[in-house]
């Protein structure tokens, strides 16, 4: 144990303890109805919840954030958890006031209750350092309640956040079942495979790129397939015409510094970097594939085409490992969804070492019918991606930090 940068729920005897649990179950929710359309975050907590069967249990989570129409209370989230752990979860609509403290005190072993949406603090949605966080309100106000801290969050751990790195500055710390297995994973494709190809679509340009150049850089990829808004950027650093819609998509979602970017990587690793061949538009409410030397300059770039689906899923067989993050187009069309569904249709049926992570992709996955033929389906979009990167997970970070600091407590 004395060797470990960090302890999990295997490594402390946390029966009889109260303990505090930040979970990630932010869902895709009905905006009518309020009702949770996709349980599978809730699912992959649960060995965790297995484990403190013998404590006392508050959790706390967020969904979504303030201004979006899926921002709401954890009521419907208590509700489904208590169904899928077949236990009583009981919702309190407060965070760190006195009536939740006044339950926390209260609780017996083997009682849970679901705090409200942490985002309904309004510090809770500022990124600042560990060491600011952990003298937040919601910090001070909770942890002389708490035995231990369980992070089980993989898909937040990206975050700076006071339910993330707030805690473990002042209470001891530990990670959580799905926490742990999530790294173990990861350090996994870093550490024991040579030749691993990484997919990378959707719009987050910025993040796509960070994550491009630095596991180039390090020679954690021996391949990468772009699509999505990821590939059009691509597409432009290498000059071709993409049309005013997409380039003015790509200046919103980020800025033309990353075409720049782009090219630089371009230049230094052309032959690891594979772009699309030709491009799915919409034409007289029709799919239509073009090749990327022909692309309408007044339309909109909706997926990857038919050739190029077929150039990757061939070369998809050279590899041992497989990481995918991010569709390839506008799936939720499904004129569109073509080329995100073939992707990891195929990338399933590899002899290789599969990972998918992401909300969106992993739909795809699921609606594709591949979901269960993956190595790993990891929780994180973009905490997935930051691990790839030189960038410290804030989250383990906090937990190797806590581990020093109250080493004697645990």
């Amino acid at each position: 144990m004395q060797d470990k940068e960090y302890l999990n729920i295997e490594d402390v005897n946390t029966v009889g303890k109260t303990v505090l649990v930040r979970i990630d179950v932010n869902s895709p929710i009905d905006p009518a109805s309020k009702r949770i359309l996709d349980d599978n975050r809730f699912r992959s907590h649960k060995q965790t919840f297995n484990k403190l069967r013998n404590s006392k249990v508050v959790v706390i989570a967020h969904q979504s954030r303030p201004g979006r129409n899926d921002f709401t209370t954890t009521e419907q989230h208590a509700n489904k958890l208590s169904e899928i752990l077949q236990r009583p979860v009981e919702y309190i609509d407060d965070i760190f006031g006195t009536r939740a403290r006044q339950k926390i005190q209260k609780m017996e072993t083997g009682d849970i209750i679901f705090l409200e949406n942490v985002r309904f603090y309004s510090e809770e949605v500022l990124q600042r350092d560990p060491q600011t966080q952990g003298e937040t309100i919601i910090v001070n106000k909770l942890t002389p309640y708490f035995d231990y801290f369980i992070m089980d969050a993989f898909a937040a751990a990206h975050r700076s956040q006071p339910s993330i790195v707030g805690f473990p500055q002042k209470i001891p710390s530990i990670s959580g079942c799905l926490m742990e297995k999530e790294i173990k994973t990861l350090q996994k494709i870093k550490k024991e495979f040579k030749n691993t190809y990484f997919v990378l679509g959707g719009v987050k340009i910025k993040d796509s790129i960070d994550v491009i150049n630095h596991l180039l850089e390090n020679k954690t990829a021996e391949k990468i397939f772009v699509t999505g808004v990821v590939a059009n950027t691509f597409l432009k650093a290498k000059g071709h015409k993409i049309g005013k819609p997409n380039t003015d998509l790509i200046k919103e979602i980020s800025d033309t510094k990353q075409i720049q970017q782009a090219k630089k990587i371009l230049k230094k690793h052309k032959n690891k970097i594979e772009t699309p061949k030709d491009v799915a538009i919409e034409q007289n409410g029709q799919r239509k594939d073009i090749p990327i030397n022909k692309i309408p300059q007044n339309k909109m770039i909706q997926d990857i085409g038919i050739e190029t689906i077929a150039d990757f899923t061939d070369k998809f067989k050279n590899c041992q490992a497989i990481v995918m993050n991010g569709p390839a187009g506008v799936f939720e069309k499904q004129k569109f969804a073509i080329g995100t569904n073939e992707l990891v249709r195929t990338a399933a049926e590899l002899n290789a070492y599969t990972i998918i992570g992401g909300g969106h992709i992993c739909t795809a996955a699921e609606d594709a019918c591949t979901k269960k033929q993956y190595d790993h389906i990891s929780t994180g979009g973009g905490a997935l991606m930051q691990f790839f990167t030189n960038k410290k997970l804030p989250a383990l970070q906090a937990l190797k930090n806590s581990k020093q600091k109250f080493k004697t407590k645990y």
